[in-house]
């Protein structure tokens, strides 16, 4: 049913449609067309009650789901639909209000303005879509499902994505892949071993200078080397049997595994998992130059260098100590040059950058960059993870974010790296893996001790809330001994 109202003056066109963005159907009960508003209303408030509804009974499995390529192809879908809708119904309003019975000027000025509001309107919804988009090209870059495949077997059951396993074990790895250099040799090596229904993780850490490694026995590795990985020292006296150069020199020997190529991830994988005796599940490898892409991407980072830091292969560069925001290159020979430093001192300059990236790398800065970010991320990352466990590891990080760390790091004076005594390694990790007990009990050298938590040698503890206490050597928190 329709009222004739007054039409209002160019103001009045201009604001009831600029209402109309925010509550749909305003300018039509403005127009006096009352059952058109009423039913625009009632969508509206219906809309955002099934938002409402949606995030307050959403689990964390949403979060997972939301990047499996369907539900992305979907939210690609409403958005622009929506945006068009919300386009249309500006229109719609505008339209309503009679606009012709304005003067020319009146005319002119509100259908500009309403054309731009229509349009801004309609951008988020196109943001949106834009985001999902990139969002899913990236993972499509990332996950390489054939790989996937080969690598895990069977797809994950949705029952039990697990597979009746209490722990899940990824291998983290730190590379150096670049243009101007043959092959991948993994200079950050980490395994974290998450407990798939408490989220309680434990990190464990390898210098990359592990000496004589050991495989796994009845392997093609250990058939080519019984008693350890030993080559010939480099005429510059380097060395490439150590831990860090397994996955390089699997990829050059073909021979070694009856003409399979490739095998880099999967000997790596295998070496980690005897070495550790767990076994691993799937690695996820970054290119440590690449976080130099990120780094630019978010506008450079901020760091404060303690002292000045050498690089270059003739010693030729230098990143100057005080406190200023870095570009990505800088940054990164801040993190990795070992001129004057041992690989300890570099772990720990490493861990400083991590930490102002985590800092700094703010959500609004993150939504801000994204298509900068997206682009730099490309090629930046391998892995064997499946897509579409996705939708259970999402979930799965969520819950290790509130979960209790444990740290392992597996460097001197735990171990020798030049000798190592591996029976040693594996029980620091079985009793690491093992289930706190109910005592307080005292004190090991080495360690530090969280209340209800049996201590290891080498091992430290991050509870949710960080005790003032730390190993030596071995911060608990990622910032933890930065300048």
């Amino acid at each position: 049913m329709r009222h004739a109202n007054k039409p209002p003056g160019t103001a009045g066109v201009i604001g009831w449609t600029a209402l109309s963005a925010i509550v749909p159907g305003a300018a039509h009960l403005r127009a006096g067309r009352r059952r058109s508003g009423f039913l625009l209303l009632g969508a509206y408030f219906l809309v955002l009650a099934t938002l409402v509804v949606v995030a307050l009974t959403a689990d964390a499995g949403l979060a997972g789901r939301l990047l499996d390529p369907a539900w992305l192809r979907g939210v690609i879908v409403i958005a622009c639909v929506a945006g068009l809708c919300w386009f249309a119904l500006l229109v719609r309003s505008y339209v309503v209000l009679r606009p012709g019975e304005l003067s020319q000027v009146g005319q002119i000025v509100s259908g500009v303005l309403t054309g731009t509001l229509a349009v801004a309107v309609a951008m988020p919804f196109a943001v949106v879509a834009q985001y999902a988009l990139v969002s899913g090209a990236t993972l499509d870059a990332v996950f390489d499902e054939p790989a996937a495949a080969a690598a895990t077997g069977a797809p994950a059951k949705p029952e039990d994505p697990w597979a009746g396993r209490t722990r899940v074990n990824v291998l983290i790895l730190g590379g150096d892949w670049q243009p101007d250099r043959v092959g991948v040799r993994t200079d950050s090596i980490n395994l974290a071993s998450v407990h798939v229904r408490t989220g309680d993780t434990v990190l464990f850490s390898l210098p990359r200078n592990l000496e004589n490694v050991r495989f796994p026995p009845g392997t093609p590795m250990h058939r080519a080397f019984p008693n350890g990985f030993r080559l010939p020292t480099n005429p510059d006296g380097s060395r490439e049997d150590l831990l860090f150069s397994v996955w390089q020199y699997a990829e050059s020997h073909p021979e070694i595994f009856g003409g399979r190529k490739g095998m880099g991830p999967q000997t790596l994988k295998e070496t980690i998992g005897y070495t550790l005796g767990l076994r691993v599940d799937w690695y996820a490898l970054a290119n440590m130059w690449g976080l130099a892409r990120i780094i630019d991407a978010l506008g450079g980072l901020t760091l404060t260098v303690p002292v000045d830091v050498v690089f270059g292969k003739y010693n030729e560069g230098l990143v100057k100590a005080g406190t200023r925001k870095l570009r990505g290159a800088d940054a990164m020979w801040f993190a990795r040059s070992r001129t004057n430093s041992d690989d300890y001192t570099r772990m720990g300059r490493q861990r400083c950058v991590l930490n102002a990236l985590v800092q700094q790398a703010d959500p609004a800065t993150v939504l801000l960059r994204f298509n900068q970010l997206a682009r730099a991320s490309k090629g930046m990352f391998r892995t064997d993870i499946p897509r579409a466990m996705l939708e259970h590891l999402v979930p799965l990080a969520l819950k290790v974010r509130g979960a209790r760390l444990t740290g392992v790091q597996f460097v001197p004076p735990l171990i020798n790296t030049g000798s190592p005594d591996w029976a040693l390694i594996r029980r620091t990790a079985a009793r690491a893996l093992r289930p706190p007990v109910a005592r307080t009990p005292a004190a090991t050298p080495g360690a530090t001790a969280t209340p209800g938590a049996t201590p290891t040698p080498g091992v430290t503890k991050t509870p949710r809330r960080p005790a003032a206490a730390s190993t030596p050597g071995a911060p608990r928190r990622l910032g933890d001994g930065c300048a």
